[in-house]
């Protein structure tokens, strides 16, 4: 494990709460493996606390961190300079602090890609079909949207979906019961929302009707395979889980603030997976 100096690069991730996060024991990864000077920490801030917590960071010396719930669209204000993938999708999970300046960029629709072509998939062969409106919808349908892919989306949410769409020109939007037989129509389908994390139901989606060709998706990673997951491996689909669109959109923000361009790997997968991962599991491709 590196020593850390005086000189020693600091980062981290912060939420509300912030203890289920894995972000921590992924950058320490990295941090040991390209023995850096540096630190990345877990910070938990509560929403009232967020505007000033963040100033303090700055004036700290931080170089940056990762937001995630609830406070991505809090950063996205108290941003001075807001990248185009942050823009479109409305909220930032990468911040970078420069000369006391605060840069905000969004990772996770390139994050999500990035996984998809690591295990194969061209996010651009579509249509894709998104399951929910809320912040990972927005960010995912505008990055296939980019790569060339028709995207459709499907939520409860019928207010949530019309924002969504106002912000996103192009995107097909299908009521919510259509959803089962909307599959025969798509190459790809994501579950966006938190339907079939642990303690939640698994998502509504009957995959009787998917075409043989179907990949599905999902960016739950607790559990690794969620219900969804399961069901369609049984029939035979192609799967993508979640915890690779997390390491994946982590890279950028680790290069920014470390200056190491890192891999994404098998052994990073069963690092970061660690209790997650049965020790006779096969391990998906990740790079």
């Amino acid at each position: 494990m590196p020593i850390l100096s005086g000189k020693a690069r600091l980062a981290g991730v912060v939420g509300w709460p912030v203890a289920h996060s894995r972000s921590p024991r992924l950058h320490g990864f990295w941090l040991e493996r390209y023995a850096i000077d540096g630190a990345y920490v877990p910070l938990a801030v509560p929403p009232e606390a967020f505007a000033r917590a963040l100033g303090g960071l700055v004036a700290c010396g931080f170089a940056g961190l990762n937001v995630t719930l609830p406070h991505k669209e809090a950063a996205f204000a108290l941003c001075d300079e807001v990248a185009s993938s942050a823009r479109r999708a409305g909220a930032v999970n990468t911040l970078v602090f420069r000369d006391r300046r605060v840069y905000g960029g969004n990772s996770d629709g390139a994050g999500f890609l990035a996984h998809l072509r690591a295990e194969g998939v061209d996010p651009a062969a579509g249509p894709a079909l998104v399951i929910g409106a809320g912040g990972a919808a927005r960010a995912i349908a505008s990055a296939l949207q980019e790569a060339g892919c028709a995207v459709s989306l499907a939520a409860r949410r019928e207010e949530a979906v019309v924002r969504l769409a106002a912000a996103l020109p192009g995107l097909a939007i299908l009521p919510w019961a259509a959803r089962h037989r909307a599959l025969a129509d798509h190459a790809l389908v994501i579950n966006t929302t938190q339907a079939g994390m642990s303690g939640n139901p698994p998502l509504d989606l009957d995959l009787a009707g998917a075409p043989a060709a179907l990949v599905v998706a999902d960016i739950v990673y607790v559990p690794l395979e969620t219900p969804l997951l399961r069901a369609a491996r049984m029939r035979g689909l192609r799967v993508i889980g979640g915890l690779g669109m997390l390491l994946h959109q982590a890279a950028p923000g680790f290069a920014a603030w470390f200056g190491v361009e890192p891999t994404v790997d098998e052994a990073l997968y069963r690092f970061v997976a660690g209790d997650l991962l049965a020790p006779d599991r096969a391990v998906p491709t990740c790079a």
